[in-house]
């Protein structure tokens, strides 16, 4: 009786080791995830410390109006409101036509802090709300890989997400766009579809509709998730791994998920009727068939089970090829078949170029190169391989969804240079997996070489306690077994042969990890090359966040031998406009400016960046393709009086409307057929010096961004394109320049009057001009330019 006493004895005290190193465990991943979200956070304020607490960029303008606008009227202005300030004279529901996830957000967390009495400015909040939501999808990132391969691969791929360039580049505070609470959404739903997966919990499969439909208020990339998780589960079916949890996991979703994005204004009846779902309802019938197969199979003998299987195939194949039917005869009407131009554009790449060139102007609509994933993902890109390779050791349901995340992650970002957003978190759960399988290698790996250890007790602490637990199995049963036996000594032979029995399979284990184990000097040297590649990445990261992705678009900076030049030509055009114009002049320029206008001008606009009126869009381009006089007609017509135009052609501004002028070519030819992109090219060659076209050289663009161009410097030197440009010397009949910026980068023309374009003409003959008096009391009707 001494040796299970003695056991006994033991058990309690490692049992006892064990709670307490796990709750050390646990206050510790706590620390370090605070931690993380500190560095989340604070990692993204370079953009407020170097220049000032400003909303970046074009899109988050829009998006800062509307949040004025819901934290000053209300919600239920919000969804009526009308806005006549742009798209004129179409005007835009804005209630209908947005995603209001980050709007929504931002207004409860400003009402919030209103309610405690911390007295913040919309546009603080705004400023902050990305950085505070990398916070949350970095501690999103940790409890989806948690799931996957443990709490060390979770705070691995956490501190990685903290610091990704990608995941910075549309986060750093002032970006207050979509992506901002949109990548938390999308990892979180992700993480509450693998929990569901683990547990069968219809409770977490619950919350995983209401994350979708988080995410489907907050950006149009939620397809991404409603075509992932089907592929997911479909790869679940094939590979012969359905179980009830599989059903739980995606029946709910779907169901509850697709009514809760029927809800939202800007999808309604899109949740049912385009093709982007219909994987989803597809799959959702395929394992409802598999389900009845399996539910079938346990009430069935094995030959009456063929019979039904047979029938139920027969049925499953029937519905499925009805269903395929209805959805074929739904889209067959429509042109892209039921999918939308940025989708095709998806799936295949040469889309927007042949037949949506307002999509392929964008650049961030751009397929990236192989720089910019060095930039954007840095050494992850080398570390992916070896994560995926892990996740197959051992191959899970979890870890598969992992490995076809990736997978489709790394086709759409090679297609999108935005959707390198996507990929960011994918590529930082692979990679944090990676790194603590190979930590985890490696150290142990030392621990069985460092001298001092003894080789049965101290090397793995988890052999000697699954030991313990055997032996005080053994122990109570030999107790039960006392007590209904008189036998004694034969048990004891038995338990003596037993107990010989286990020790050498005890050492047999130990002997086979010690076999697996690196050598000493490798392992010593592979650690300092990960903590060396990982001193890399986060000086790059550091970098990143500090001067590629911290300057906002509204204030532009350069460097020279002098200093720092400052130049903050767009808020000082815009100032213009808002305090030396009046509140219902138009205010025409291309649609990138459109949003910037209306929201620090506050004046109307023709076109912004919603770009949902093609046709429109089409009108100012060929606006600004055509000679001065045919100009003037199509602006006038519109009720246009001002016009503002980009120009970097002084400082060095590539981003300006020259550069950008062919697109506006593409898109009006679309619509307008007498506009042809080889009128302004020589020989196939984008010109503006000596060689250019008269088309070229007589277009609306050319002369607004040149205009008096000459003044600066004698020669009329473009320091964006490298050359003196083609026509110096020239003078504007219908347009007058009213304002120009101290850098030159944004020039305001107005347009003439009608009574000042005739003075200056010859007087006719009598009959010619009493015919026009005639005409003119009679009233002329206005000439439709684009007939």
């Amino acid at each position: 009786m001494a040796a299970p006493e003695a056991s006994s004895a033991a058990v309690p005290t490692l049992m006892t080791n064990n709670t307490l190193r796990n709750a050390f465990g646990g206050v510790l991943s706590f620390f370090i995830l605070l931690l993380i979200g500190v560095l989340a956070f604070s990692i993204r304020l370079f953009s407020v410390i170097k220049y000032e607490s400003v909303i970046h960029e074009f899109d988050p303008y829009f998006n800062y109006r509307v949040t004025q606008f819901l934290t000053k009227n209300g919600i239920y202005e919000f969804w009526n409101w009308f806005d006549d300030r742009t798209w004129y004279p179409l005007g835009r529901v804005i209630g209908g036509t947005v995603y209001p996830g980050l709007t929504l957000t931002a207004g409860t967390i400003w009402w919030l802090l209103n309610s405690l009495n911390i007295p913040l400015s919309v546009e603080t909040v705004c400023v902050f709300t990305a950085p505070i939501f990398s916070a949350f999808a970095s501690w999103a990132t940790y409890l989806l890989t948690k799931e996957v391969k443990g709490a060390g691969a979770g705070l691995t791929a956490a501190v990685l997400l903290a610091m990704v360039p990608s995941y910075i580049s549309r986060s750093v505070a002032g970006s207050y766009d979509n992506e901002a609470v949109a990548i938390f959404a999308l990892i979180f739903t992700f993480y509450l579809y693998i929990k569901t997966l683990n547990t069968g919990s219809l409770f977490y499969a619950t919350l995983n509709s209401i994350a979708y439909f988080y995410m489907v208020c907050s950006w149009g990339g939620y397809t991404f998730i409603i075509n992932l998780i089907p592929m997911h589960v479909l790869l679940c079916i094939v590979t012969g791994r359905y179980s009830s949890r599989l059903y739980i996991a995606y029946a709910p979703l779907v169901v509850l998920g697709t009514l809760l994005a029927a809800l939202v204004p800007v999808v309604g009846f899109n949740a049912v009727m385009t093709s982007e779902h219909f994987a989803s309802f597809l799959v959702f019938i395929i394992i409802h068939v598999v389900a009845l197969v399996y539910y079938i199979k346990g009430i069935l003998s094995p030959k009456m089970f063929k019979v039904a299987v047979t029938l139920v195939i027969s049925a499953g194949l029937a519905v499925c090829c009805a269903v395929i039917a209805v959805l074929i005869a739904l889209v067959a009407s429509s042109p892209t078949k039921g999918w939308s131009g940025r989708s095709l554009s998806l799936l295949d790449p040469t889309y927007a170029s042949k037949y949506i060139p307002i999509i392929a102007s964008v650049s961030e609509h751009q397929p990236p190169t192989w720089p910019s994933y060095f930039m954007d993902i840095n050494v992850l890109a080398f570390l992916v391989p070896a994560g995926i390779i892990a996740c197959f050791l051992p191959l899970s349901d979890a870890s598969s969804f992992v490995v076809l995340y990736i997978a489709t992650s790394v086709y759409f970002s090679g297609v999108m240079v935005r959707l390198m957003l996507v990929l960011a978190p994918a590529a930082c759960i692979t990679s944090g997996i990676a790194l603590s399988q190979a930590f985890d290698v490696f150290t142990r790996s030392i621990k069985f070489q460092l001298p001092g250890l003894s080789s049965n007790t101290e090397v793995d602490a988890g052999e000697t306690s699954s030991a313990t637990k055997e032996a005080q199995n053994d122990a109570v049963k030999t107790e039960k077994a006392e007590e209904t036996s008189k036998d004694r000594p034969s048990r004891k032979s038995k338990k003596k042969e037993r107990e010989h029995v286990e020790k050498p399979s005890t050492k047999t284990k130990a002997e086979k990890k010690r076999l697996l184990a690196l050598p000493l000097e490798a392992s010593v040297i592979s650690l300092l090359l990960l903590v060396f590649l990982g001193a890399f990445y986060v000086v790059h990261c550091v970098w990143a966040a500090a001067e590629a992705y911290s300057a906002p678009s509204i204030v532009l900076t350069s460097h020279s031998h002098d200093g720092l030049h400052v130049f903050d030509d767009f808020r000082e055009a815009y100032a213009w406009l808002r305090h030396n114009t009046d509140v219902d002049d138009k205010v025409a320029s291309w649609w990138d400016y459109g949003y910037q206008t209306t929201a620090m001008a506050n004046r109307t606009v023709i076109v912004d960046n919603n770009t949902w009126n093609n046709t429109h869009i089409a009108t100012v381009g060929t606006a600004m393709s055509s000679p001065e006089k045919a100009a003037w007609e199509i602006f006038h017509s519109l009720d246009v009086k001002y016009i503002l135009v980009v120009f970097g052609g002084l400082v060095g501004y590539p981003s300006d409307d020259i550069n950008k002028f062919l697109w506006m070519v593409r898109i009006g030819g679309g619509v307008f057929p007498h506009i042809k992109e080889p009128d302004y090219l020589r020989d196939g060659q984008y010109r503006i010096d000596s060689q250019a076209t008269p088309t070229m050289l007589n277009c609306l663009m050319y002369k607004l961004s040149y205009y008096r161009f000459v003044e600066t410097d004698g020669k009329g030197f473009d320091r964006v394109r490298r050359t003196e440009i083609g026509k110096k010397y020239f003078k504007l009949t219908h347009f007058e320049e009213v304002f120009t910026t101290h850098h030159w980068m944004v020039r305001i023309y107005k347009l003439k009057p009608q009574k000042n374009r005739i003075r200056g003409k010859t007087k006719k003959s009598k009959s010619k001009t009493s015919s026009t008096s005639s005409s003119k009391r009679s009233g002329t009707r206005k000439k439709n330019p684009w007939h």
